[in-house]
């Protein structure tokens, strides 16, 4: 017989106050801590900073690759754990390894629009690799938004660019099942604004969580038991808990853009975009191109991922599955195997 909802109330409830007992124990002073690879600054413009990774002592490839995440999230979840790390698991395969970090905007960013981030911050790190690696071309991993901000940045400086990588990454917006896009297909960007004249990273942040109402409120609870037996689950549990709830606001314009552009008329795939004034066209990528998608993505479906086929020359292009979510198609310990065993096999 079902249990009635007071009895399923009772049992949250029970498994959320254990939660608070094991944050409440005085062995556990402070939370765990999150992107601990060790790390270089090499550049940095206002929020943005460039960093490069210290190499492992193994023998080390030529090319770096610089890693791209969304304005929305911190990319800290490339390197969330060692054992959950697209960062140091790249690395012990001998790859110099950069990341982008877009920082917090405040009000003084709230005009900063698409051209800037990727005509600007992202052209002058790229730049800067270049300069650092003495290198004429750098690999680009761009995931989620980032991976659209590289395919962009791959069609408007194709001499950059040797080889493109796309995790994750958004191409038909209107493709099918993108719930996100139904949602808000006709929303207003002018009226999400916060106090700093930006839109704020937790009402971004609450709309990713409507996607999954139930499963990524009250339901991620219901498995405490399991986490409290083993310390390590935990403090897994409590760094994703961190990226959750660590969002950046996203400036003004950037994210009208992005709404109106991408999400609202389509104008990526539909070969109408325009960055700056010039047109963005996919077709004029020059580099080989992996597209890493997700079969369970709630965020980005595969259908449009997959879009992406359409616009790269065949023999430029290839595409793998991930068995996982958005996030866990990188994250999950079950993926990351074949997660990296594809990208190393790819990137040579």
């Amino acid at each position: 017989m079902p249990a009635s909802t007071t009895q399923y109330n009772d049992i949250w409830q029970d498994d959320f106050v254990l939660l608070m007992e094991q944050l409440s124990h005085t062995d556990r002073q402070s939370p765990p801590e999150v992107g601990t690879r060790a790390k270089e600054l090499v550049y940095s413009e206002n929020k943005l900073r460039l960093f490069r990774y210290t190499a492992l002592a193994v023998k080390q490839k030529k090319t770096p690759i610089v890693i791209t995440y969304a304005l929305v999230n911190r990319p800290f979840i490339t390197d969330l754990e060692p054992k959950r790390s697209l960062v140091l698991r790249l690395l012990e395969h001998g790859y110099p390894v950069y990341l982008i970090d877009w920082g917090y905007p405040d009000s003084t960013d709230r005009f900063t629009n698409l051209n800037d981030y990727i005509n600007g911050y992202l052209y002058r790190c790229v730049q800067r690799v270049k300069r650092d690696s003495k290198r004429e071309k750098i690999d680009l991993l761009g995931i989620c938004q980032g991976g659209v901000f590289s395919l962009c940045y791959s069609a408007l400086h194709p001499s950059d660019i040797r080889k493109l990588v796309t995790l994750v990454t958004p191409v038909d917006f209107h493709a099918e099942g993108n719930t996100l896009n139904l949602w808000i297909n006709r929303m207003n960007a002018n009226i999400l604004a916060n106090d700093t004249g930006n839109v704020s990273g937790k009402l971004i942040s609450q709309l990713f969580k409507t996607l999954k109402p139930f499963q990524l409120s009250r339901e991620k609870y219901r498995q405490i038991k399991r986490l409290v037996s083993k310390k390590e689950n935990l403090d897994t549990f409590l760094r994703m808990e961190n990226w959750l709830n660590s969002g950046p606001d996203l400036t003004a314009v950037a994210a009208r853009e992005f709404l109106t552009d991408f999400y609202q008329q389509n104008r990526l795939h539909k070969k109408t975009l325009t960055i700056n004034g010039n047109s963005v066209q996919l077709g004029q990528i020059k580099c080989p191109v992996l597209n890493l998608y997700a079969t369970r993505d709630h965020i980005v479906p595969p259908a449009c991922a997959r879009a992406l086929s359409e616009h790269i020359k065949p023999r430029l292009y290839q595409e793998h599955p991930l068995n996982g979510g958005h996030i866990g198609a990188f994250t999950s310990l079950k993926t990351q195997s074949k997660l990296i065993n594809t990208l190393t096999n790819w990137l040579g």
